[in-house]
């Protein structure tokens, strides 16, 4: 176990296993975390993480569980406290996507509920149990951060995975909420607006915004990688920007960006 005087601090990480999550990860343990890693399952993937965590000299603590359940939040919160000493931050970065794409008029109770139920209500629920374990570490260190993994989706609106903009919509409110409580701890919450990431999750998309990529739809004609984020992340972490909380920063080649 860590001691609070140990120099490598402690970082949680959702949805660990591939993409964003895994780039996120990397770019921690290359700035001296040590990890909790939390997905829903323990395959090839989540080994291929671990191992990378290690070969970067990084301690990686799994946690396999969906955060949906509470007691997945609890779990979570053991195990850094436990096994590593201490948590530094949370990097809420696990969520699901629309099972279809569809248009507005169809979405159903069901989709609209299991969207909320992982992307808003299990991180609310999760971060507030982060945050708690946060609040009662006598050692009140500086540099604490919660980082939070939404969308350019939280401000830009797509008719065919409404449940999914609302879900992003609502994890930017948290962020701005979590942050105005949580100033008085020196925890700093920051949201992060990822654009077109290169991962599975935009698999059935990809043709599609690859040809308006092309076209012009960002300024930076590129699609976005996963380490985009993750030194996003490790920036933020590492307490780059220590006059700053609550705020969103959007990581997304310019798709935001109001033009004429």
């Amino acid at each position: 176990m860590n001691s609070s005087t140990d120099k490598r601090k402690v970082a949680i990480v959702t949805g660990a296993r591939r993409g964003i999550g895994r780039a996120i990860a990397g770019c921690l343990a290359d700035a001296g975390f040590d990890l909790v890693l939390n997905d829903l399952e323990r395959d090839a993937a989540f080994e291929e993480t671990s191992r990378s965590l290690h070969e970067r000299g990084a301690t990686a603590v799994a946690v396999i569980g969906d955060i949906a359940e509470p007691s997945t939040h609890r779990a979570i919160c053991d195990a850094a406290t436990r096994e590593l000493g201490r948590i530094d931050c949370l990097v809420n970065n696990a969520g699901i996507q629309v099972s279809r794409r569809e248009d507005l008029m169809r979405v159903t109770p069901e989709s609209f509920d299991r969207l909320m139920h992982v992307n808003l209500r299990g991180t609310f629920f999760l971060t507030q149990a982060v945050a708690a374990r946060m609040i009662e570490d006598a050692d009140h260190r500086e540099g604490r951060c919660i980082v939070t993994i939404s969308s350019a989706n939280a401000a830009m609106a797509s008719v065919e995975k409404a449940e999914y903009c609302i879900a992003k919509t609502g994890l930017s409110m948290m962020n701005k909420l979590f942050a105005l409580r949580l100033a008085r701890h020196g925890i700093a919450c920051h949201e992060i607006q990822p654009g077109l990431i290169d991962t599975d999750m935009i698999a059935p998309a990809h043709a599609a915004y690859s040809e308006r990529i092309r076209e012009g739809l960002t300024p930076i004609q590129r699609w976005g990688a996963p380490a985009d984020i993750g030194r996003t992340v490790a920036a933020l972490a590492q307490g780059a920007l220590p006059f700053t909380t609550g705020h969103a920063f959007q990581v997304d080649g310019g798709l935001q960006l109001a033009r004429l």
